[in-house]
């Protein structure tokens, strides 16, 4: 599908190719990574591509100078914001909202603040800029406002009225920087997901995969490769609990969850208590710094782990370092192939076996690549 802002925004790289043309490169170039492998006798499963107008989170820039506020995406390789009206990317609900997102970005940006010395007003200035995060959640929008002030009661006022006068607004928060907590403004409802039949809360601002047909298909593949797989499974850097919820409807399994978020975890911890389930464990733990030893994994017969783009490395040389008593099944879940590659030849190298690798196109037509692969342990 063409687009008017190919040439100019750095989201999709790769769309002005045709569909078969853009797959076929995005297989290619990621198995020139994979060719690092040690291990090159694996199947390559049949890749999951995943299209338009699926991708249920985006962050947009905005900047307002002399009035004129502009919203959207960084132009390729640069600071420069191309204003979009719409996304081909972005979900439908997502796109409608974005006309009544500028105006109260406009709102918020006419707002002057006073800019006081010594006690004294010597001036005004106004908002300038910043970032909108939007996440469609299945009960609504939740919304993240970034920028580096404090919210005073007229942005507060602003921020209210407009999400009482919105249909499918769930929550709006505000954080001064990136890394900052959110302050919830407006919370309509809870926002949450739909994780295998589980209605699973979700912190403002957390992390999600891009799409929920994205997001089944890697639960599917999961599920596929953990089989018969049961007992004590350990799901690393578990994020919201995207593989928990799933592989914990086998009653006899027991999940021992473990991430480093602790706002992302107290979410999770609520979604467990509130649908009743008993067979989920969940461990604050910085598994970069304090990956999951021997004496911790002992017993397990599957780890699933879903590392950042940086990879698990830490926690893969650990599993390594088991030999004999290592889980007979290792599920690595990528956004990164090229620290994939790196986890993957640790593990090949403690003496696993690399069964499958399958290619999950959530990032479409970028050159981002997510990647689930099988491990099973040597006889």
């Amino acid at each position: 599908m063409g687009c008017n802002y190919t040439d100019e925004c750095g989201g999709c790289r790769y769309r002005q190719l045709g569909q078969e043309e853009y797959r076929t490169k995005k297989c290619r170039d990621v198995q020139a990574v994979l060719d690092g492998l040690k291990d090159k006798d694996y199947r390559f499963a049949e890749p999951v591509f995943v299209g338009d107008n699926q991708r249920r989170r985006a962050t947009l820039a905005f900047s307002c100078r002399k009035g004129k506020l502009v919203l959207g995406f960084n132009r390729s390789r640069s600071a420069e914001i191309v204003d979009l009206a719409s996304c081909y990317l972005l979900t439908p609900k997502i796109n409608a909202a974005l006309p009544e997102l500028r105006r109260l970005l406009a709102e918020l940006c006419a707002v002057k603040i006073p800019q006081m010395k010594k006690n004294k007003q010597v001036g005004v200035t106004c908002l300038q800029g910043g970032d909108l995060q939007i996440t469609e959640a299945d009960n609504g929008l939740d919304i993240v406002l970034q920028f580096d002030g404090e919210l005073n009661l007229d942005y507060r006022m602003i921020i209210f009225e407009f999400a009482q006068n919105s249909n499918d607004v769930a929550r709006i928060s505000h954080r001064r920087s990136e890394n900052g907590q959110p302050e919830t403004i407006v919370e309509k409802s809870k926002p949450y997901i739909n994780i295998a039949g589980y209605e699973v809360f979700i912190p403002a601002g957390t992390f999600l995969q891009a799409s929920k047909a994205s997001e089944q298909a890697l639960i599917e593949i999961v599920l596929r490769y953990a089989g018969e797989s049961g007992g004590k499974i350990a799901d690393l850097f578990c994020g919201v609990g995207t593989f928990s919820y799933p592989l914990s409807k086998n009653i006899k399994n027991k999940i021992v969850a473990a991430d480093s978020s602790r706002s992302l975890l107290e979410g999770f911890r609520q979604s467990v208590n509130k649908n009743m389930i008993p067979n989920i464990e969940i461990v604050e733990k910085n598994l970069f710094k304090y990956p999951l030893d021997e004496k911790e994994l002992n017993g397990f017969d599957l780890v699933v782990f879903d590392p950042p783009r940086a990879g698990a490395e830490a926690q893969a040389k650990k599993i390594a370092a088991m030999g004999t008593s290592a889980p007979q099944k290792v599920i690595a879940v990528s956004c990164n192939p090229h620290s994939f590659v790196k986890d993957a030849n640790i593990l090949i190298g403690a003496g696993f076996k690399l069964e499958e690798i399958t290619l999950v196109d959530q990032f479409a037509y970028s050159n981002h690549s997510e990647l689930v692969a099988l491990f099973t342990k040597k006889d």
